[in-house]
């Protein structure tokens, strides 16, 4: 059932919706094989991600090795499969903070505006003056390679959009009935701005989050590509992808296995995002619910009245 007009539908009511149209499904069920997958790597990955076979190097795919193996003998399935493990992490773990921190900084510029927004506003700007992968690579030749070293590089530029989002619908909010009223009860501006407003901000920050989920992961494959991300002794997919880019006519599973692991997780996760967004903006495109299969498309007029009042 549709939400009330006016009304956002909660994070319950939301996870329900989000399953009614089968774009929906079949993503949080891709999602959701990944987490399991992520979670249980140690029981479920056939062999050791770092065990090196030089007798078996670039083998193709066989029984004993679905996805073969790459240029140090090791099993691609194995290591795909822990690779799930560091780009969720990476994704889930920047996305937190940025959303956290973006959306805490936005409101209260939005709310209090004065100097603090304007110095806020400045950084921002001077943040968006750097394309996003250049500064992420000059943030990690600054930090080093290492896992927490790409998640705070990632971050530091990362909550810029939660801050403008969060900033213009905190203004947007501060102008309400409700807020007055919860004003001239008495209420300070902090417990309203924390118990009343940031709460109605919250759905469209949870869709934003949703969608950068994926982008953090492209972004952290690509340092890894780079050879700048996640060091080599950590099965990440960027640098599996990197390791076969030069035998790929030879051996073309080595890369294009992690990369079809991205790519069908990343497609997941936008798709989720996007019927999410629909959810919230019922006004944008919309998609068929499971729902119409069962039903009853509305008798044709058989009238020439019932005709002209159906026009």
């Amino acid at each position: 059932m549709s939400a009330p007009a006016g009304r956002k539908p909660g994070l319950l009511n939301l996870l329900a919706r989000v399953i009614e149209t089968p774009l929906g499904l079949i993503s949080s069920l891709v999602i959701l094989a990944y987490i399991v997958v992520a979670i249980f790597a140690p029981w479920i990955a056939p062999y050791d991600p770092d065990t090196t076979v030089l007798g078996q190097r670039l083998a193709a795919p066989s029984a004993e090795h679905w996805f073969g193996t790459d240029t140090l003998g090791r099993d691609i399935l194995s290591r795909t499969i822990y690779g799930a493990r560091v780009s969720l992490l990476i994704g889930l773990l920047t996305v937190g903070i940025t959303a956290t921190f973006g959306t805490i900084i936005g409101a209260l510029g939005g709310y209090f505006r004065g100097w603090f927004d304007a110095v806020t506003g400045r950084l921002t700007e001077l943040l968006l003056a750097f394309p996003y992968l250049i500064f992420a690579i000059g943030m990690m030749a600054f930090l080093g390679a290492g896992f927490a070293n790409l998640v705070l590089a990632l971050s530091l530029k990362g909550w810029v959009e939660f801050y403008r989002l969060a900033r213009g619908q905190t203004i947007e909010q501060a102008n309400m009935e409700y807020v007055e009223a919860s004003h001239a009860l008495g209420q300070g501006r902090l417990r309203i701005l924390f118990r009343e407003v940031i709460p109605n901000i919250m759905p469209p920050i949870v869709v934003l989050a949703t969608l950068r989920v994926g982008y953090f992961m492209v972004l952290e494959a690509s340092l890894s590509f780079l050879g700048v991300g996640i060091p080599p002794s950590i099965p990440a997919w960027g640098s599996m992808i990197a390791d076969g880019r030069g035998i790929l006519f030879i051996a073309w599973w080595v890369s294009t296995i992690p990369g079809i692991a991205l790519l069908v997780l990343v497609l997941s996760i936008n798709l989720l995002g996007e019927r999410m967004q629909e959810i919230y903006n019922p006004k944008g495109r919309t998609t068929k619910r499971i729902a119409w299969l069962w039903r009853r498309r509305p008798a044709a007029p058989t009238t020439s009245v019932e005709r002209h009042a159906g026009k």
